[in-house]
């Protein structure tokens, strides 16, 4: 079985070819989150919410 679900890196994943959950002790965690979505301050940011604010008035 080639899955790969090994080869990503999560805590925990199913494998297909032993038929069981297994702990990945190699995980390695992301500490860089992004955000994602429109934030104050961003160039455009006011047409976009007026925009938006727009569309859910009409």
């Amino acid at each position: 079985m080639h899955c790969e679900n090994c080869k990503q890196n999560t805590p925990t994943y199913f494998c297909l070819a032993r038929n069981e959950v297994i702990i990945n002790e190699n995980y390695v965690a992301n500490t860089e989150k992004s955000r994602k979505g429109w934030k104050k301050g961003e160039p455009g940011y006011e047409t976009h919410r007026r925009k938006l604010k727009k569309e859910i008035e009409v």
